[in-house]
């Protein structure tokens, strides 16, 4: 029956002479539209919520100068289904990027760093979560997989950071790349979509992982004092301001530069993103970015590639 979609609004609204219509927002892989069901409104909302995926019958209309559908009939999907038909997805191979990540572990001298880092990389559910989650909601890497990208990148250009100044503890470093933002295989959501956790909402990333080191580090015997509180400060400033989210400033050379490592990732991935989302061919220029409070400039890589 119809097409499938994944719904990700729903609202029970009334029209201005009181009837009681659906207005839904639905997604496939190729897209997200609006979508609005007018007939026995109240009866087809008790068939399905936000978050299921839909079999849909409906018909293409004209609105506002955009296309909506009008859903004459539709049915929750039951069972498993694949996600990636309905949310974007790292277009890079996740078991190559784990392994990436793994032989950047090897690179790590200092036994008590390494063996933290194991004691995540060699734990199966973790793994698991990590491939899967998105790296943020709404603002860098937002979609499946872009948790391990992001971290991947990140530690990569750390890495090559590490080779250029002296007087750095390269093993915290690398340590803190890739544990900066393990706290977000719990702060977000993804069955069905990416959403935040009730843990998500009011304890955050940072905080969780730091909880989540730390009970790493209470399991490994001797591990020193002072080399867990520099982790614990480079996982709580990573956001670099207080006005970001950041619980402490950086006060150290390594969280310092793994702050500004993290910042031009998510960055440099948020522009090019809504550059490769600009749907206006005819201009050089993207629609005004709301959280850049600017217009990006696509350039002449963007258009080599039309």
């Amino acid at each position: 029956m119809g097409d499938y979609f994944l719904v990700t609004e729903k609202n029970l609204s009334f029209s201005q002479k009181g009837i009681p219509y659906l207005s839904l927002r639905i997604k496939d892989k190729t897209g997200e539209m609006e979508g609005k069901i007018w007939d026995n409104a109240e009866s087809w909302g008790k068939v399905f919520k936000k978050g299921d995926v839909i079999a849909v019958e409906a018909r293409a209309v004209s609105f506002r100068g955009g296309v909506q559908l009008m859903i004459v009939k539709v049915s929750k999907v039951e069972g498993e289904v694949d996600l990636s038909e309905f949310l974007p997805t790292t277009k890079a191979d996740r078991d190559g990027m784990w392994e990436e990540l793994g032989d950047l572990i090897k690179t790590v001298v200092n036994p008590y760093l390494k063996t933290l880092l194991l004691s995540f990389y060699e734990d199966g559910l973790i793994s698991q979560e990590f491939k899967i989650a998105p790296a943020a909601k709404g603002f860098h890497h937002v979609y499946l997989g872009g948790l391990l990208e992001h971290t991947l990148s990140v530690t990569k250009l750390l890495n090559e950071v590490c080779r250029h100044y002296r007087s750095i503890n390269r093993d915290l470093i690398i340590t803190g790349g890739i544990l900066h933002d393990i706290g977000k295989i719990r702060e977000f959501s993804y069955e069905r979509l990416i959403d935040y956790t009730d843990a998500g909402r009011l304890i955050g990333h940072i905080v969780m992982g730091v909880q989540m080191v730390d009970d790493r580090i209470a399991q490994i015997e001797n591990f020193p004092p002072a080399l867990a509180l520099e982790l614990r400060h480079l996982i709580l400033s990573h956001h670099g301001d207080l006005e970001f989210g950041s619980p402490k400033r950086p006060k150290t050379v390594e969280a310092l530069i793994v702050h500004y490592i993290d910042d031009l990732d998510a960055k440099v991935n948020a522009f090019q993103e809504f550059i490769h989302a600009s749907v206006d061919n005819d201009s050089d220029w993207t629609p005004f970015h709301r959280l850049f409070e600017r217009f990006i400039y696509k350039g002449s890589n963007y258009l080599n590639e039309e």
